[in-house]
């Protein structure tokens, strides 16, 4: 587990770039996908609910961001107590 954590650290500083790319990349695809399926569902309770108003549309999406700007300050918040 030690010989893993050691690769990490020998990486040159671009490839270590290219992996936060790749990662936060990955980030932005389950952000959009995430959204859109919270925008759908979204949908099918305010049709399920006949609600006047569509809220649903509104809420989920909005819980969607909170969660992903949750997940990459917890995120960023570990690499950077990883590097200190």
């Amino acid at each position: 587990m030690q010989q893993s954590s050691k690769r990490k650290e020998k990486l040159p500083p671009s490839q270590n770039n290219h992996r936060l790319l790749w990662l936060y990349a990955g980030l932005a695809f389950q952000l959009l996908a995430a959204l859109g399926v919270a925008v759908w569902a979204g949908i099918r309770l305010d049709r399920w609910m006949v609600a006047k108003v569509p809220l649903m549309v509104w809420i989920l999406p909005l819980l969607v961001i909170i969660a992903v700007i949750v997940k990459v300050i917890k995120d960023t918040e570990r690499k950077s107590k990883g590097e200190k």
